[in-house]
């Protein structure tokens, strides 16, 4: 029976890209979403997934910046009333 060095290959990247996913904080959902989509070949739309994830860390680290930029100025009120 012959190895398909390339299929193993893919697989073993999959792995690392899930693997990666749940490092990145990626949502559960999407992790399975691009599992199924390798299964299927749909390698296209695995990008396409990723990239809907970066803006979704993206969103949130805005989110987390706005309120970094919150605690600066209370930080400046409270120091100018000493």
């Amino acid at each position: 029976m012959a190895i398909d060095y390339h299929t193993d290959m893919k697989n073993t990247d999959i792995e690392k890209i899930l693997i990666n996913m749940v490092d990145a904080g990626c949502a559960g959902e999407d992790i399975e979403r691009v599992r199924r989509l390798h299964e299927a070949g749909l390698d296209d739309d695995i990008v396409r997934c990723l990239r809907r994830c970066r803006c979704d860390l993206i969103e949130e680290l805005h989110k987390s910046q706005r309120k970094v930029d919150c605690i600066d100025h209370l930080i400046r009120a409270a120091e100018s009333g000493l």
